[in-house]
């Protein structure tokens, strides 16, 4: 009997000593250790332990115990005795777990300089057999138990602590966040130990209402929706936790705290603490760049914004974009969103995108896209889209010819995931982003009467054509005000025939900075970024960055690659009227010197209300 509940009692310091390292949240560590259970103290002794450098000197007390001390790896140099303690419990509760459930320090006692410690180690404990107890198919499949798992195996109190959780998350799951599962009918035989497993649901517990506490104008429908918690619904508590990440994703509003679940009976009232931030934006933006027909004159181009975030509390946006790049170049971007579309958790969008470049080509773009959010996993969508090219009347046959451009209509279907825990929609800190775009359709060439008949006999007039774009940011905080930016962005088309007018723009300020806006005509690009924030207040920064840029243009008459980059600084900081911004820049590139006489200075300032 005494063995039986030796055995118990230090199964049990050794359960409660694994569960509570896993529960725990890791900045408690150093308090964890010195609050640990230990299944026996050392002995204490009556002569005082030194104060200089302890050796440590440890010895089983049997033949069998050396043997299996061998495999151990321990501290024998210890700066004091202290140390020396607390690397004799740290051995001891290693054995423990490795299934010598009985291992003890039975002597411990100071001579000089030495702490010598003998140990009793036992015989290792097995599994006998561990029965299912009243687990379903379910709990079996998700937990990963299986009987023959547990016959005559070593047991192991961090493998069993493992195996409880995963019952009790997938309870936690399916509507039972007040399960409790535990060993029934325990027998040990010599070191044997058999056992049944087996769990208490409890009662099944489905969500309620959402309450919003806070100053904000969103509407709990809509937030119910978006986040998928359902009245009627089984209970998830790892739906819970993820809907703090999926607040995050939502520019117009904050959360103050985390939510918290009251629970009346068998329903579930899950409770967000959010107030609205300023997310509707107005805006412009002034650039300055030298003047490529005149050397003396500054090119002054634009871009003026207009988003409405957060429509009547519903979730709906709705974005505008202007922007000059050029002489004579002009895009226009619009958006709209429109979340649970018809109750559901469905969200409609379409984009529309116009470039007009100079007096040569004119391209059209509008989209039609479904996205669904995920718990876990991001935002999933599938699109259309329609992109119609034609080239302008201004430009001769001759010109057309020399610059590759035709007139196309291409259709295409894509798909975009996204995926985003960024602690901040504005001003991030920490946290990760990556979008990947798959897309797939059929190009058309249309006939142009100012070209010659015969340009077209060569050619397919409809073709193949995919592409597939990659955004990967990471921002880790390097300090309480600072944090550091590693970007990478990519793009590539596939078709058997590119024209100038089918291929990507690259550079700008949101693109490859130090240089014109669409200055680059690229089929494939990379961009990896570099930038350093120090952080003056919450929505104020000060930057330094390095773009590294990579690009090819593969025409049919002609193709080109190069390695463009660019340096600069800037900074961002709120006033009374908006968030100022200002990014001073240079680039390099086949086309364009490291020189003063090509930088950039973009200014503007943000206005939201």
């Amino acid at each position: 009997m005494y063995k039986i509940a030796a055995v118990l009692f230090c199964l049990m310091l050794c359960l409660v000593q694994v569960y509570a390292q896993q529960v725990q949240p890791q900045d408690t560590t150093k308090q964890q250790q010195a609050k640990k259970p230990e299944a026996k103290q050392p002995a204490k002794t009556d002569k005082a332990p030194p104060a200089n450098k302890v050796q440590l000197s440890v010895k089983a007390l049997d033949g069998s115990g050396a043997q299996v001390l061998r495999q151990y790896n321990f501290r024998e140099n210890l700066p004091d005795s202290a140390e020396a303690l607390k690397e004799v419990r740290a051995l001891v509760y290693r054995l423990q777990q490795d299934a010598f459930l009985l291992a003890s320090a039975d002597s411990v006692y100071f001579k000089r300089d030495t702490l010598h410690v003998k140990l009793h180690v036992g015989q290792p404990f097995e599994w006998a057999q561990l029965r299912n107890g009243n687990l379903g198919e379910g709990l079996l499949v998700e937990s990963g138990f299986r009987e023959k798992f547990y016959r005559d195996t070593p047991f192991k109190p961090a493998e069993f602590v493992k195996l409880q959780q995963r019952i009790l998350d997938y309870a936690e799951r399916n509507g039972y966040p007040f399960a409790n599962v535990w060993l029934d009918s325990v027998s040990i035989n010599g070191n044997k130990i058999a056992a049944t497993l087996k769990l208490e649901k409890a009662f099944v517990v489905t969500y309620d209402t959402l309450e919003i506490v806070g100053k904000t104008k969103t509407q709990p429908k809509f937030l119910m929706r978006y986040l998928q918690l359902l009245p009627g619904q089984l209970y998830n508590q790892d739906q819970v936790d993820a809907s703090q990440r999926m607040l995050t994703q939502l520019p117009y509003i904050k959360s103050t705290r985390s939510p918290q679940v009251r629970f009346t009976n068998d329903k579930a009232k899950v409770y967000y603490y959010l107030e609205d931030r300023q997310a509707n934006q107005i805006d412009g933006v002034v650039g300055f760049l030298p003047d490529p027909n005149r050397a003396d004159k500054l090119l002054i181009t634009g871009e003026a914004n207009l988003n409405i975030r957060n429509i009547r509390g519903s979730g709906k946006q709705l974005g505008l974009q202007w922007r000059r790049v050029s002489a004579g170049s002009v895009i226009l971007n619009g958006e709209y969103l429109h979340p649970n579309f018809l109750g559901s958790p469905i969200e409609v969008g379409t984009k529309f995108n116009l470039l007009k470049q100079d007096s040569t080509f004119i391209t059209v773009q509008p989209r039609l896209q479904l996205g669904y959010y995920t718990l876990k996993y991001g935002k999933f969508s599938v699109f259309t889209e329609w992109r119609n090219s034609r080239i302008l009347s201004e430009v001769s046959s001759e010109q057309l010819q020399q610059l590759n451009l035709a007139d196309a209509q291409t259709t295409t279907y894509g798909l975009n995931y996204l995926w985003n825990n960024l602690d901040d929609f504005y001003f991030p800190r920490r946290g990760r982003l990556a979008e990947l775009q798959f897309t797939a359709g059929s190009k058309k060439l249309l006939r142009n009467a100012d070209l010659e008949k015969s340009f077209y006999d060569t050619l397919d007039l409809k073709t193949s054509q995919l592409s597939l774009s990659l955004r990967l940011e990471n921002f880790l905080r390097l300090g309480k005000n600072s944090a550091l930016l590693t970007r990478l962005r990519g793009e590539v088309l596939f078709s058997n025939r590119i024209f100038l007018n089918d291929m990507y723009r690259l550079g700008g300020l949101s693109s490859l900075r130090g240089f014109d806006d669409y200055f680059f005509y690229a089929s494939s690009y990379a961009v990896s970024t570099l930038e350093y924030r120090l952080f003056t207040a919450s929505d104020s920064y000060a930057l330094l960055f390095y773009d590294q840029g990579y690009y090819r243009r593969d025409l049919e008459q002609s193709s080109a690659d190069d390695c463009p980059f660019g340096v600069g600084a800037g900074i961002s900081f709120s006033t009374a009227a908006g968030i100022f911004q200002l990014v001073y820049s240079l680039g390099q590139s086949d086309q364009q010197q490291l020189s003063f006489k090509y930088s950039k200075i973009h200014f503007g300032i943000t206005n939201k209300f």
